[in-house]
């Protein structure tokens, strides 16, 4: 290497010498089953990896796309990939053909490990990963540089990108851990999907960090908290759909948490009464939320103890500036709501887009594509995505601000809150509401009463409708447009309006 930095490669090859027979990663499959590879096993297996992929065409400089669920093999072909220094993209192995082609078109990958039938790339199958058992599994060259990461993104914010970063490197990101609650040897939990950011950096920056890596192949939440006691966790990544599935459990409060450690919330809004429960449950010091974006110019940390004392935040800039603007640009004081934008504090913006152009100032700062605010202490509060943001009868609604009222009403299990078309208000704010009890769901009065409470009138929602599950993706993230499309219209016979006996304004 031309520099003293240590590679992802040369890392695990030093760990399998400290402690070869350590467990690196338990794979908890669907089936019951557990497998166990040890940090020798781990290091050997992805130098013969490494040397089948490069017979199939990568090299330093070339993107390797991973369309696996969350396995043994996932982790081994990422690994294998930045020992030849070359890009891991993972993909969900699920993805919509249309959508994965627009992906792979923006990659031009060197090889596709997935097991996909209908693509012209070069594929690897999962199964064929096993015939590296007959490649040389001795060190390889420690020359080329980490390559840094790469991860797709689209879905809620428009048309599919990739967004990397040559100079992530999961060595360096390993001491952020120490921050949200994990520390050197830790056993992390791998809940989430590995093809979304979080849990991808945290799973390959805790195992850079001598973690053992417990990755289950699906996420179920009686199956978490089984694991959570026989392995005895001390760290996951847990998206609040984690958080909430998981305390949502008959048996929670009869279940052994003593271990855990630290619990990183991110990825959506973390509901104010799901946040005081992870509380009470493990201790604030224990529970940490994270807010940034996946480019990675910057982000805000805020641990439970701290949350109480500034509940509903997501914490102070690490590492960054953060700037509210208006419309025009320019820079608003505290406590008025705008977009979002923010600067690495070094000044250097280091992400790069395949298939889409950053939105910057001139002085360097980006927007994360969200509204919120700032208070005189400098704490950072959301209110919505931009593109969320209802206008009714010429005011501004914030989704997120009327779901977290609403979230709080006893019978209300999740909730979504979009804007419909409405002749006499331009676009009526409409509540889609996921009930605790199918069988005894809140009336349309009774959340209205809950609403108005809490609300200015204009806020609160003209219709309610009742749904067994709301849509989010594996992220977390609620499937907004998915449902404002369906609704369209402005009416459906599952709209309900509250009776009320003064009219709403």
């Amino acid at each position: 290497m031309g520099s003293d930095m240590t590679t992802f490669g040369r890392r695990v090859a030093e760990l399998a010498a400290e402690h070869p027979d350590k467990p690196a990663l338990i794979f908890a499959a669907t089936s019951g089953d557990e497998q166990i590879v040890t940090w020798a096993e781990y290091d050997r297996a992805t130098n013969q990896l490494a040397r089948l992929l490069a017979g199939r065409g990568v090299a330093a400089g070339t993107m390797v796309v991973v369309g696996l669920w969350n396995s043994i093999e996932h982790v081994l072909l990422t690994t294998a990939a930045w020992k030849l220094g070359a890009l891991a993209l993972p993909l969900r192995a699920a993805l919509p053909a249309h959508e994965r082609d627009q992906i792979l078109d923006l990659a031009r990958p060197s090889l596709v490990c997935a097991d996909w039938d209908d693509t012209d790339w070069p594929l690897l199958r999962p199964a064929e990963v096993a015939l590296s058992d007959g490649y040389d599994d001795a060190p390889l060259p420690d020359d080329p540089p980490h390559p840094g990461k790469a991860i797709a993104s689209g879905g809620s914010t428009g048309r599919s990108k990739i967004i990397t970063d040559p100079t992530w490197d999961p060595v360096a990101y390993a001491a952020r851990g120490s921050k949200l609650g994990a520390r050197h040897g830790s056993v992390e939990l791998l809940a989430a999907p590995l093809y979304h950011n979080s849990p991808f950096l945290s799973a390959f920056g805790g195992l850079a960090d001598d973690h053992v890596l417990v990755i289950m192949e699906r996420f179920d939440a009686a199956r978490a908290l089984d694991l959570i006691e026989r392995h005895r966790v001390n760290y996951g990544y847990m998206p609040p759909i984690i958080m909430r599935r998981i305390f949502l459990q008959p048996d929670i409060h009869e279940r052994d948490l003593s271990s855990i450690e630290g619990i990183q919330s991110s990825a959506a809004p973390c509901p104010e009464w799901l946040k005081r429960a992870w509380i009470d449950l493990v201790g604030p010091e224990s529970v940490y939320e994270v807010y940034g974006s996946t480019e990675g110019i910057g982000a805000t940390i805020i641990r439970g103890d701290e949350w109480l004392a500034h509940p509903g935040s997501v914490g102070r800039p690490v590492s960054c500036d953060i700037r509210i603007q208006d419309a025009e640009g320019n820079a608003l004081p505290p406590g008025e709501i705008g977009e979002i934008f923010m600067r690495p504090s070094s000044g250097d913006v280091t992400y790069r887009y395949i298939g889409a152009d950053p939105k910057a100032t001139a002085d360097g700062f980006q927007s994360v594509g969200d509204l919120g605010w700032v208070d005189e202490d400098g704490y950072l509060f959301i209110a919505d995505r931009r593109t969320d943001l209802i206008i009714t009868g010429g005011a501004n609604v914030y989704p997120a601000e009327v779901e977290a009222v609403i979230g709080t009403h006893p019978g209300v299990d999740d909730v979504a809150v979009i804007g419909v078309p409405d002749e006499e208000w331009g676009r009526r704010v409409h509540a889609v509401v996921q009930p605790r009890d199918p069988a005894e769901p809140p009336s349309p009065e009774a959340l209205d009463r809950h609403c108005r409470a809490d609300l200015t009138s204009y806020k609160v929602p003209k219709t309610y409708e009742l749904l067994a599950v709301l849509p989010r993706n594996e992220a977390g993230k609620i499937r907004r447009s998915d449902l404002a499309a369906e609704r369209e219209s402005g009416w459906t016979d599952a709209m309900m309006r509250p009776k009320r006996e003064t009219p709403a304004s």
